[in-house]
């Protein structure tokens, strides 16, 4: 049901992607996660298109980390933080971060071979029907996500929506 990946610039460390349907608990949840209880980002899944997108997020916000470069203070926002087309933390949060009524989550860990977190703690916190991950495209806003993002038709015929969404995301430190 869950998503494990090794981080390819930094095989010491996974990321773990849960998804969530039918959560009754998001404002529990989201309170836990700004009092760090909870280890791991929140994330609206309406806002994705694809796992992939948190990858990228995810390593770029470990080598943010590793070099002293985060914008934000802990490794989970700055994941929330690279997820956005903008630099305005409070925008990206607003957006990609869940809501007190929200109904679906996706939760995103990142551990190292030194400190190795319980999947089934995080999901056991969760009120809700945990869903394969693969399934996060039915969730998408896409239009939602175009406006966000400012695709073009143009960009949209010689490339995916992914493709476009990631491409911000990578570029927006340098535009």
């Amino acid at each position: 049901m869950h998503l494990t990946q090794k981080l390819e610039l930094f095989p010491d460390h996974r990321v773990t992607q849960m998804l969530f349907k039918e959560v009754k608990n998001a404002a529990e949840l989201k309170k836990s996660a700004m009092e760090g209880k909870i280890n791991g980002a929140l994330i609206n899944p309406t806002m994705l298109v694809d796992p992939f997108q948190v990858l990228v997020a995810a390593n770029k916000a470990v080598h943010l980390e590793k070099i002293e470069k985060m914008k934000t203070r802990t490794l989970y926002s700055e994941i929330i933080f690279n997820l956005s087309p903008t630099n305005n933390i409070s925008e990206a949060f607003r957006r990609f971060g869940i809501s007190d009524g929200d109904d679906s989550v996706l939760i995103v860990m990142v551990d190292s071979k030194d400190e190795s977190q319980v999947v089934s703690d995080i999901a056991a916190r969760v009120e809700g029907r945990q869903v394969p991950v693969e399934e996060i495209s039915s969730l998408s806003d896409h239009a939602k996500i175009k406006k966000l993002y400012k695709v073009t038709p143009q960009e949209e015929k010689c490339g995916s929506l992914l493709d476009a969404v990631v491409c911000r995301m990578a570029t927006k430190d340098v535009m």
